[in-house]
């Protein structure tokens, strides 16, 4: 049986969820020139794919030790963790990037009981700014937090740096390394593609100008 996280990065790759062009890079909204972009919303399209993703959730859970209820962050990691904790059974919560400018002026939407130990779902970490924000929002609101799952990572290491200044447990279910290795085995990308996504994870804010 494969492992998960290679199962996660070829369905990512056969819906096109995850898309890679080394010669033709993104520009994502931080302004950072990238061969690679990450929609794992598309995944909610296809249920048998957002079922695996919600068992392996499910799975990898058991290693944050209990917890009694489930939040998403707003919004990509709300819908995914609503499915979570809807087959777990318990209570949903989700937490948006600011408070809401009219009625209750919520940040942290949804009933958490008192005394909750929480897991906190994200659909993708870059270098986990939105998911820790989310998580020192619930912290501050008195509540405590087991950890972050993710589906995805690229495994940056001012990510890895983050959650450690931030005292808080992180997994994903699948990463980089194992998404660039499936794209090539498939052949989704060349050898030559490969070796240069591999030099962009390495030093991304300063990729685009040393090869472009």
């Amino acid at each position: 049986m494969k492992e998960l996280d290679k199962i996660i990065a070829q369905k990512l790759l056969q819906i096109n969820a995850i898309k890679l062009s080394p010669q033709n890079p993104f520009t994502w909204a931080s302004g950072i020139k990238s061969p690679i972009y990450c929609d794992n919303r598309v995944t909610l399209s296809y249920p048998p794919i957002r079922t695996k993703i919600k068992e392996g959730f499910a799975s990898i859970a058991k290693n944050f030790g209990e917890f009694d209820h489930v939040s998403g962050v707003a919004t990509a990691g709300i819908a995914h963790g609503a499915l979570l904790a809807d087959h777990l059974e318990l209570s949903f919560s989700y937490v948006r990037s600011s408070a809401k400018k009219h009625g209750r002026q919520n940040k942290i939407e949804g009933h958490i009981p008192e005394g909750s130990k929480i897991l906190v779902i994200e659909d993708l970490i870059s270098t986990g700014g939105s998911s820790i924000d989310a998580v020192n929002d619930l912290r501050e609101a008195g509540y405590e937090v087991v950890g972050v799952l993710a589906i995805f990572t690229y495994e940056f290491q001012v990510a890895l740096d983050n959650f450690e200044k931030a005292n808080c447990k992180f997994a994903t279910l699948s990463n980089y390394t194992t998404l660039i290795e499936e794209a090539q085995k498939e052949e989704y990308i060349t050898e030559s593609d490969a070796k240069v996504l591999s030099q962009w994870s390495k030093n991304p804010k300063e990729w685009y100008d040393s090869n472009f």
